[in-house]
């Protein structure tokens, strides 16, 4: 068994029998890209350690708020060309760049209270107004890249991720199957538990973090990267719900839309019947209240406390990297830098723009003199008297 542990990524090979598959296992839980100020996953690092790897299968664990764009897409590109077989397991939260990464699996799963998040790309740029519109031209490339990717994965069209991008969307476990980004997720209700919910309520109770969840297209896209085709298995499945749907719903045309069976399934719905329990137990809940199941609410919970903690420290981690970055520019003082930092608390817009219009070297940074050791009162005297030689014990 072979380890490799720094703190920001491990990769772990599994020894097996003569004969038998071979494994590794990769945690990234941390940013993606290396700081400046320490930490970070780099593409760099990370390609080279995974391409040395020689094993059959890959499971690869996330936990990341995102980082570097273009160091999510080089990693996800480096599995993605790896021999091996790839097994995503998001623990925690795959937001941003790392959401990428999650798509290089040939198999994703949510953990209980995972999520996953996506949003447009963003920048900075500092110049005139040319420079600025290059840079937005820039972003919209990079972002048309991400959502290439998404759609890639799981169908619909660029514009459609562009549209879930733009409103920074935010995935519970289950919602990220639904919408295609994952295949399962683990600790997923007992189909039998809700045996007693009709399919209509079920479908009022789904639960959404910020976006609505997107309708997902079930289709197997060519891969717009080396590989083997996405889910191939997924095909299958699907032809076969399809025709278990028309048998049942009584439609004979087996051409029939996605549209029209959906259309034949609600007027199926429409004429059944309430049931008493169900009647009874809807006039029991106060009206614009539904119930949930209470492990369903305690993972969103959970997921909602684990998403505020993650970014109150991205927060502060940015904000102490823009002061570190004002103060080593000669931007600002050491004696103003608290003033600066409780403005960014306060108005980071406001405070990074009034940081950035001040200009740099405006402060020395640079050493002036130095101070070998202290010296005393004593030391002071007897060196005007005898020099500068230290006095013998």
């Amino acid at each position: 068994m072979s380890k490799d542990s720094r703190g920001w990524f491990r990769i772990e090979a599994k020894a097996a029998d003569d004969g038998e598959p071979t494994s590794a296992d990769v945690h990234i839980y941390d940013e993606i890209g290396e700081r400046w100020y320490g930490g970070g996953v780099g593409a760099r690092s990370f390609a080279e350690q995974i391409d040395a790897l020689d094993v059959d299968t890959i499971n690869l664990h996330l936990n990341s708020p995102g980082g570097a764009a273009w160091d999510g897409i080089t990693i996800m590109n480096a599995l993605r060309r790896h021999r091996a077989r790839v097994e995503v397991t998001v623990d925690g939260l795959a937001a941003s760049a790392a959401s990428a990464i999650a798509m290089a699996g040939d198999k994703i799963t949510m953990a209980r209270g995972s999520m996953l998040m996506i949003h447009d790309a963003s920048g900075g740029c500092w110049g005139p107004a040319s420079a600025m519109e290059d840079t937005a031209g820039i972003l919209h490339k990079l972002s048309d890249s991400y959502a290439d990717i998404y759609t890639a994965r799981a169908g619909k069209t660029r514009e459609h991720w562009r549209e879930q991008m733009q409103a920074e969307s935010w995935y519970t476990a289950q919602e990220a199957v639904e919408a295609g980004l994952a295949d399962e997720w683990s600790d997923a209700p007992n189909p039998e538990a809700n045996a007693g919910i009709t399919p209509r309520a079920r479908y009022d109770m789904a639960m959404r973090a910020r976006a609505a969840v997107p309708v997902v297209v079930q289709q197997t896209p060519d891969s717009s990267e080396p590989g083997e085709p996405n889910r191939k298995e997924n095909a299958v499945a699907y032809s076969d719900l399809t025709a278990g749907l028309r048998e049942r719903l009584g439609v004979t045309d087996a051409a029939a839309t996605d549209e029209t069976l959906l259309a034949a399934l609600d007027e199926a719905l429409a004429e059944q019947p309430e049931t008493p329990t169900t009647t009874a137990a809807a006039a029991a809940l106060p009206e614009g209240t539904v119930a949930i199941d209470a492990t369903v609410l305690a993972d969103l919970q959970n997921s909602a406390r684990a998403v505020t903690e993650l970014r109150a420290a991205q927060d502060k981690s940015r904000r102490d990297g823009i002061i570190d970055t004002a103060l080593r520019e000669g931007r600002i003082t050491s004696a103003s830098h608290s003033h600066f930092r409780a403005m960014l608390d306060a108005d980071e817009n406001k405070a990074t723009a009034l940081i950035s219009s001040l200009a740099p070297g405006t402060v020395n940074t640079t050493e002036i003199g130095k101070v070998d050791a202290l010296t005393s009162a004593d030391d002071a005297l007897y060196a005007s008297a005898w020099g500068e030689d230290k006095k013998g014990a």
